[in-house]
């Protein structure tokens, strides 16, 4: 059993005892979900199904501890705004949450434990956009503005605190970014800047724990294994973590307070938050494809 922490807005008030579950959900045109127990190395097991085939989830995954979202799809769809949701103790069935403001595909999510934030991503044409919106995890419904990050881009990635999401990567439509800006997720607003990744990149996955918000593979020029990573407390530059075992893009991510685990096609590797080091090998999710989305019952601290 892990630990997360709940934020009621003016405060941290915790800790709240987790399941240590991480599901990753969909992929190229499928709608299966599975499941891991992420302090335990092994092979994934079937959750249910989301509502449709979805691929280009939003990144990154928003949950209470009890609740788990996925947003967005594939921009040539009719369901490029929906929202759906799982109980993450209990396998089953996804379920209609509401909808994204704007509706749009490869967003990045997080969470604070009590609001689910949304950021940048596709819109129905392909134009990117630098939109920020939320909801209240526990209570189903439309997503409302928040803001705007920095800069518009897609297929970037994020990781959060019970205070903090920050955004880093994505595609700008004619550059691989290295940016990384924050909202304090308790109040809306616009982004402000946080530092730079160590190298800009896209498609890359988010994952954190123990104060650190880790940033996962994606594409520079080719695809990559490099891991970089930040303290989400202090504004600053990314710093070198260590290898991934393969490259990767478009990988779903999931997470503990010690522990984050990536999958990409079925390939499962991980790292212990607070030791810098490359990834290991966790095991293997059969049936997974690219374009995932990942969420957990732990939402950091």
């Amino acid at each position: 059993m892990s630990f997360g922490y709940l934020s009621l807005g003016f405060g941290t008030v915790g800790p709240v005892a987790t399941l240590g579950r991480g599901v990753f959900m969909g992929g190229y045109n499928q709608n299966t979900m599975r499941y891991i127990t992420i302090d335990t190395t092994g092979n994934s097991t079937d959750f249910g199904d989301l509502l449709f085939a979805a691929k280009d989830l939003a990144s990154g995954g928003a949950s209470d501890g009890t609740r788990g979202l996925a947003a967005g799809d594939l921009r040539t769809t009719s369901n490029i705004d929906v929202i759906q949701y799982i109980t993450l103790a209990t396998t089953g069935d996804a379920t209609d949450f509401g909808n994204l403001n704007p509706g749009r595909s490869v967003a990045a999510a997080a969470s604070n434990g009590t609001r689910g934030v949304f950021g940048g991503g596709n819109i129905a044409n392909g134009t990117r956009v630098n939109n920020i919106d939320y909801v209240a995890i526990a209570t189903t419904g439309n997503a409302t503005d928040f803001g705007n990050l920095t800069q518009a881009r897609n297929i970037l990635a994020v990781v959060s605190n019970a205070s903090r999401a920050v955004w880093g990567g994505g595609y700008t439509g004619s550059a691989r970014s290295n940016v990384m800006d924050y909202v304090t997720v308790d109040t809306t607003g616009d982004a402000s800047d946080f530092g730079d990744l160590t190298a800009g990149r896209s498609g890359l996955q988010g994952i954190y724990g123990g104060g650190r918000g880790v940033f996962v593979g994606g594409y520079i020029s080719s695809t990559t294994n490099v891991m970089d990573y930040i303290t989400i407390a202090s504004a600053g530059n990314a710093t070198d973590f260590g290898d991934m075992i393969a490259s990767a893009q478009a990988m779903g991510g999931v997470q503990n307070v010690t522990r984050g685990v990536t999958n990409r096609d079925g390939t499962m590797e991980y790292i212990t938050f607070a030791t810098t080091g490359n990834a290991s090998d966790f095991g293997d999710a059969s049936g997974s494809s690219d374009g995932q989305g990942g969420v957990g019952d732990y939402f950091g601290e």
